[in-house]
């Protein structure tokens, strides 16, 4: 079994898929070796970490270049959030799908909200690029290569519910893996979404929204870390520059070892 195939079946294993989200070769592989079965990469995080705002604000070589470097120093499988897509075409967007499944990742992470502007796409829009987008990954040899689709209604709609299952639907139909609903909270809409779009459905974790085995008693199929884990990261760090540079002295570099 491949990667992709492996990354494909641990969204319909019995036990819910908890993925680390990482930003550089040290995060990847200490969630590797801290025993998580999957990973997946940090837009966010990605940005902040070379000095850019999130929101296809770096230039998307350099963006697969941090993807390649995760990819070759660990053995799980690993899924590129590419945003949008970086581009504003069809074509483009599915070019650079392409470039990012030649890097050897088993899925992607694909937004349907507009990066330049306020909104979201028209769904038979997004429908269409996904439709597409599958047929191109299937011809280049990445049967089963996983579109995780982003329904991005819970942060640009006041009344998200009902369109979340209508997107859901229409981009299931259309070739996506599964759906990943940022932003939503309530257990009752959760349960409600898992049981009306028939795949596998990822959540993000949010400070009420944290336990994995009670969402998946609810119906989810991956929680995600999103960009939590690196800003948990470099507040640490800056806490502790801070605390040096205020004590003059790098005794707090060695106070976990002492107590070990």
């Amino acid at each position: 079994m491949n990667q992709i195939q492996q990354f494909q079946a641990l969204h319909h294993a019995d036990e819910m898929l908890f993925l680390g989200n990482a930003w550089d070769v040290l995060s990847a592989r200490t969630l590797e070796q801290s025993g998580f079965r999957a990973i997946g990469t940090t837009s966010w995080g990605v940005a902040a970490s070379l000095g850019y705002k999130d929101g296809e604000n770096i230039d998307f070589a350099l963006h697969l270049s941090i993807i390649k470097l995760i990819v070759d120093h660990v053995n799980i499988p690993v899924s590129a959030d590419i945003e949008a897509g970086y581009a504003e075409t069809h074509g483009q967007i599915v070019e650079n799908v392409l470039r990012t499944a030649d890097l050897g990742v088993a899925g992607i992470n694909i937004e349907d909200s507009f990066k330049r502007g306020p909104g979201l796409k028209e769904i038979a829009d997004q429908a269409k690029l996904l439709q597409t987008m599958r047929a191109a990954l299937d011809n280049r040899g990445f049967a089963a290569f996983y579109i995780n689709t982003r329904i991005d209604t819970y942060f640009r709609r006041e009344d998200p519910f009902a369109e979340t299952i209508e997107r859901g639907l229409a981009y299931v139909e259309s070739g996506a893996s599964g759906i990943f609903v940022p932003g939503i909270v309530e257990e009752e809409q959760i349960r409600a979404i898992a049981q009306a779009v028939r795949a596998p459905l990822n959540v993000l974790s949010r400070p009420t929204l944290t336990n994995a085995e009670r969402l998946a008693e609810w119906g989810v199929k991956r929680l995600s870390i999103g960009n939590d884990f690196y800003d948990h990261v470099a507040d640490f760090a800056k806490a502790s520059a801070s605390k040096l540079a205020a004590d003059r002295d790098t005794a707090l570099l060695y106070a976990a070892n002492r107590q070990g």
